[in-house]
């Protein structure tokens, strides 16, 4: 259970445990109080009905002596009337005397078999008595002195009082006992009961300190939403059920003229700007039905005298300090965006226009293309066809200096026939499509290498090349596109190394972080100088001499074209007579799975 928990579980059943604890200390020491009471009282009624039982004893003997002391006086002929009267009232008492000693000793089994035994003995001595007055000269030497002794009482009357004191004295104790427990339970009472005064004042304390705390929390997130809602620069309104406003940030007042901080102002208040009707019924739908209004685009008249494309949203929220809804409305400036649209609008025209222009650029451009490389070919063939039929005609007779103009002009034919299908294959890569396929650039470099290879062969210069060639990926591309690259890359990186005695050309490739291929053509070959390194894709842009190095220079143009109709593009870094780096890289959109073919 983590801290929130636990500390909602004690919040939720701190106030039962605090009532449950109040109970206990404050109803448990008044019930405990009054069972002492009780008890000290029925102490009190112990000592008051032990002094009753010796009330009842001792009038019962004093009745007895009563009536024997007037029973004796009478028989020894002092009869006096108040003898009688002694005597008479004295044996009318004894059975009641009797009937209190029973009734106060009638929970004490031994006291009532002494009661019984006393109540033998006095009536055998009231018997006596009563013998004695009926003739008193007969009995008067043989019963009076043995009465004491014949029918003794005192010792019963004194078993009576000393068990009677016996008890008070238990009960006695027993009354101090309760005392000192009603004493010690009052002071532990008080004791517990300051400390859960003290409790609650603590408890009370530290819940006013986190009501404080609370109300300190709420008026700075109050405070820091008022901020932010201030910092935002979209204008926000909030709304009651009139369409009053409840709340706005500086951005609505600084825009529709509001005076900060004011509320209950009616929308009817800010001019024209909030009067369209469909507007005003949309937000009426938002507040009664719930809907919500989206992008609700409206032109408004704001404080800055300004007319503005603004975009509306509308939802209903409850209210946290009222039992009502209100609407929450945002308000979004569009009128640069509306300019920028119609300006995007108007360029697009525009470009349309210049499309169409270029369209028909590209068209003569074809056209002519088609026709410089048609239209030149018949003279060229005728060139061609007759400095070889002169040739043959001087045969044998034609001197060195007419040999070397023949072949100069066989050989610019040659050239020039050469330049015309690199611009056909040039031209051609602008206007066919792309056929988008998995190519694997492993096989492409391979086939590409086996025919400069068999070049090679054919010179006797073979074992001068050494190849390194990396892993490559399978892509999506045009494949035939994707062999012209690699014909004309490592075509160049075998013609400007070789002049070196051993050809060094390395083919790497290595996928970057955007997930795009980085493909290298390296050699050790002549090289270039940076500072030219702009003329290098373009057409018939050469840096060598043609004397030097063969070529049109048509082949790296056309490398720039294939990549850039991929979505790619081609540069290079080089350092005079140390060699070269070509780069070109394919986006990740064009990915396939990678070869797994490596050339040894």
């Amino acid at each position: 259970m983590n801290d929130d928990s636990a500390r909602f579980t004690w919040g939720r059943w701190r106030l039962p445990l605090l009532g449950l604890a109040i109970l206990l200390i404050v109803v448990g020491p008044v019930v405990l109080l009054q069972r002492l009471s009780r008890a000290n009282l029925d102490a009190a009624d112990a000592v008051a009905h032990t002094h009753e039982v010796e009330a009842a004893v001792m009038a019962l003997a004093l009745d007895v002596r009563e009536i024997e002391s007037s029973g004796m006086m009478i028989a020894l002929g002092a009869d006096h009337p108040l003898a009688r009267q002694r005597l008479v009232t004295g044996r009318a008492e004894l059975p009641g005397r009797f009937e209190t000693l029973t009734r106060l000793t009638a929970d004490n089994p031994e006291q009532l078999v002494r009661v019984g035994r006393l109540r033998e003995l006095v009536d055998a001595r009231t018997e006596v008595v009563e013998q004695l007055l009926e003739a008193p000269d007969a009995y008067r030497g043989s019963v009076v002195a043995p009465l004491a002794t014949r029918f003794p009482i005192r010792a019963l009357l004194n078993d009576i009082l000393n068990d009677e004191r016996a008890l008070l004295e238990r009960r006695n104790q027993d009354a101090k006992t309760q005392r000192q427990r009603a004493e010690w339970l009052a002071l532990v009472a008080m004791g517990a009961q300051l400390l859960l005064l003290s409790l609650v004042l603590l408890s009370l304390i530290r819940q006013e300190a986190r009501r404080l705390s609370a109300e300190k929390d709420t008026v700075r997130a109050s405070q820091r939403a008022l901020v932010v809602l201030d910092t935002v620069r979209e204008p926000i309104v909030l709304l009651d059920s009139e369409q009053h406003i409840q709340m706005h940030n500086a951005a609505f007042a600084e825009l529709y003229g509001v005076e900060k901080g004011k509320t209950a102002v009616s929308l009817d208040a800010l001019g024209t700007a909030w009067q369209d009707k469909v507007m005003r019924q949309r937000l009426d739908d938002v507040l009664a039905r719930g809907r919500e209004l989206w992008d609700y685009e409206l032109q408004q008249d704001t404080a800055d005298g300004l007319r503005r494309t603004v975009l509306l949203n509308a939802r209903r929220m409850p209210l946290p300090d009222k039992d009502d809804n209100a609407v929450l409305v945002t308000v979004s400036d569009i009128s640069l965006q509306k300019t920028a649209q119609q300006e995007i609008a108007a360029l697009n025209r525009q470009l349309e226009g210049k499309v169409e222009q270029v369209s028909e650029v590209n068209r003569e451009l074809e056209a002519f293309s088609y026709s410089v490389s048609h239209d030149l070919r018949a003279p060229l063939r005728h060139v061609a066809g007759f400095s070889d039929k002169l040739g043959r005609h001087l045969g044998e007779g034609m001197d060195d200096k007419s040999r070397h103009y023949i072949n100069v002009i066989g050989d610019s034919a040659r050239r020039m026939s050469q330049l015309i299908d690199d611009l056909l294959v040039y031209s051609r890569l602008g206007r066919s499509a792309l056929r988008l396929q998995a190519v694997d650039m492993q096989s492409l470099v391979a086939e590409a290498r086996a025919m400069l290879d068999a070049n090679e062969s054919s010179d006797g210069r073979a074992d001068r090349v050494e190849w390194r060639i990396s892993p490559m990926p399978i892509v999506l591309a045009d494949e035939n596109m994707m062999r012209q690259v690699w014909s004309n890359l490592l075509g160049n990186a075998l013609k400007y190394s070789s002049q070196r005695e051993r050809s060094v050309i390395q083919v790497e490739h290595r996928l970057q972080d955007d997930g795009s291929h980085l493909f290298s053509v390296r050699d050790n070959g002549a090289g270039f100088d940076m500072a030219y390194a702009g003329k290098l894709f373009g057409v018939f842009q050469r840096l060598h001499k043609a004397s030097d190095f063969a070529g049109t220079g048509i082949g790296l143009a056309s490398v720039r074209r294939v990549l850039g109709r991929h979505g790619g593009r081609i540069w290079a870094e080089a350092v005079p007579d140390q060699g070269a780096t070509f780069f070109f890289t394919l986006p990740a959109a064009l990915d396939a799975p990678l070869s797994t073919e490596r050339d040894a």
